[in-house]
């Protein structure tokens, strides 16, 4: 699995400061998300069809943001051991089948990590180096789930 790699702990380290600096945005972050595609907006129930400036302060949206940020950072706090691999692993993997359900494309997937990456640099001092970190983080993420989304 050659994208499968425990990270090492400079750039976990990365990953979790850059991290820890976001990690409480979750609205404001789905929003973000949300405003820039909007085709992963109408994957959701909930939100379909809905005006998002009307939803962004509703419960609901700071559930779901909640939730899905929320997993987000699980897997950066869960980076930081090789003990956590095959943790890892099988959250990515549900994470996949989960979304492999409700017809989530790995184009999507990338218009998550693109509009996740521009937050972070806008939140954070970025460098080339922390950029590689995060390359580093969603390859060996996305390398789970989209083995799942592609079987």
């Amino acid at each position: 699995d050659p994208e499968w790699h425990t990270l090492d702990a400079h750039e976990v380290e990365q990953v979790q400061a850059t991290w820890k600096a976001v990690s409480h945005d979750e609205v404001e972050i789905l929003y973000t998300v949300f405003k820039a595609h909007p085709d992963i907006m109408a994957k959701f129930p909930k939100f379909a069809g809905k005006d998002l400036e009307a939803i962004k302060d509703t419960a609901d949206f700071a559930v779901h943001a909640s939730r899905i940020i929320g997993f987000f950072g699980e897997y950066v706090t869960l980076l930081g051991s090789s003990g956590n691999q095959a943790a890892i692993r099988t959250l990515l993997h549900d994470l996949g089948v989960f979304h492999k359900t409700r017809g989530i494309t790995k184009a999507q997937f990338g218009e998550f990590r693109e509009t996740m990456t521009a937050y972070l640099k806008g939140h954070n001092k970025w460098n080339a180096d922390i950029s590689h970190s995060w390359d580093d983080a969603f390859d060996k993420a996305f390398s789970v789930i989209f083995e799942v989304l592609e079987s």
